[in-house]
This record gives structure tokens, C-alpha cells and sequence, in this order.
């Protein structure tokens, strides 16, 4: 080969678009859907849409995700997915039973807290009546996992002798009542501050006081 002959080949090999895993396409793909439900809405967002935002084609999206509902299911879990995995490493191989559950609350309220969920809550609060889909996947995919992995690790806690609950699943409801219904119900409806950093520590160590020791002097 001679040198013009390579000096083409290497050109047109710069020219060629390189290959993306479908992990990270997802990835773009679920960011680009949670900026367009968040700004446009549920019914009005558009797979075509998504698919610019990302920067990928509309053909590449609808082979990895076919339906906007399944690509709001598949946002909502990786949204998640990655939450948990966070709060698993944060309270691993705790001995500070008081601390590692500071920790968990501290977790659960920032994620239930955080502002692209609070619109989320509030966008499927907005369109629930048209779309019931929406609510049930909302629901099951991300409302009620955060109590799951509260209920978890209590179970843990009971089964290594740390707790004695009757009921792990019914306290991490009645904790998490505590910890963020009052501060979620007031950022839904656009009341009042978000909880600082130092409030939220605060609120986590009262909580945890309460459930862990109660007030009976």
C-alpha cells in the first residue's frame, strides 16, 4: 500500500462514527427522558423528542425501549437502581446501630427529597387520572421501594439480634412517616424551604432516637 492509499484508509476510518455499548445508550436515552417528562410532561413528551435530546436516532431508541411507557418504567428504576446501591455501600458492616440508621434515613430522605423526584411525584400526581399506568409503575417501581429497603435492612437488624420487630415492613413505613412525610408534602406543594443538609442530619438523629429508644422517661 502506498502512502496516498493509506493516507485514505486512515481518513475514512476517522470518519466512521464509533461504536457505543447499549449500557451507555441507556443510559443517555434514561437522562434524556427524565429532562423531558420533567419539562414537557408525561402526554406530551415525544419518543422523537427523546431521541434528539439524547442524541441518538429514533430507530436506535425504539429497538432498546419500544414504548414511552416502558421508557418511563426503565427511568424511574435506573433512577433507583442507582440510589440503592449507594445506601447498601453507605451502611455496610456498621456497628453504630444509631449511626448506620441516621445514615439510611439521611438516604431515603435524600432521595424523596431531591427535586427531579419531587417533580416527577408531581407530574405523576398531574396525569395519573389519564394515565393510571403512570401512578402503578411510579408506585411499584419507585414509591414503594424506598420502604422495602428500609424494611431489609431492620429484618437484617432483627435476624443478627441487633432489634426485635414483629413487623420490619410496618416499622420502616411508620419510621419513614417521621423521617419525610411532613417536609415531602410541603416541597409537593411548594411550602416552605428544602430541608438544609444540617436539618435533615437533625431530623435523622431524632428519628432514629425515637424508634431506637422512645420517649418514655
Amino acid at each position: 500500500m502506498n502512502m496516498q492509499q493509506r493516507n485514505k484508509t486512515v481518513q475514512r476510518g476517522r470518519g466512521r462514527p464509533q461504536s457505543r455499548p447499549d449500557e451507555i445508550t441507556r443510559e443517555l436515552i434514561h437522562e434524556a427522558a427524565r429532562q423531558e417528562f420533567l419539562s414537557s410532561g408525561y402526554a406530551t413528551t415525544s419518543m422523537e423528542a427523546v431521541a434528539s435530546r439524547a442524541g441518538v436516532s429514533t430507530k436506535t431508541l425504539y429497538r432498546l425501549i419500544p414504548t414511552k411507557a416502558e421508557l418511563f418504567e426503565e427511568m424511574v428504576t435506573a433512577r433507583l437502581d442507582a440510589f440503592f446501591s449507594k445506601i447498601t455501600a453507605d451502611v455496610v458492616d456498621r456497628v453504630d446501630l444509631a449511626s448506620a440508621l441516621e445514615t439510611m434515613l439521611i438516604d431515603c430522605a435524600g432521595l424523596t427529597l431531591d427535586g427531579e423526584v419531587l417533580g416527577l411525584h408531581r407530574l405523576v400526581i398531574s396525569e395519573s387520572d389519564r394515565f393510571p399506568e403512570l401512578a402503578q409503575t411510579f408506585y411499584k417501581k419507585g414509591v414503594q421501594r424506598v420502604p422495602m429497603a428500609l424494611a431489609e435492612w431492620l429484618s437484617l437488624q432483627c435476624e443478627r439480634g441487633a432489634l426485635r420487630l414483629q413487623d420490619p415492613k410496618a416499622a420502616a413505613g411508620i419510621l419513614l412517616g417521621m423521617m419525610i412525610s411532613e417536609p415531602q408534602r410541603a416541597a409537593i406543594l411548594g411550602q416552605g424551604k428544602r430541608l438544609s443538609a444540617k436539618a435533615m442530619q437533625e431530623r435523622a438523629r431524632t428519628c432514629a432516637k425515637l424508634f431506637l429508644k422512645g420517649c418514655i422517661r
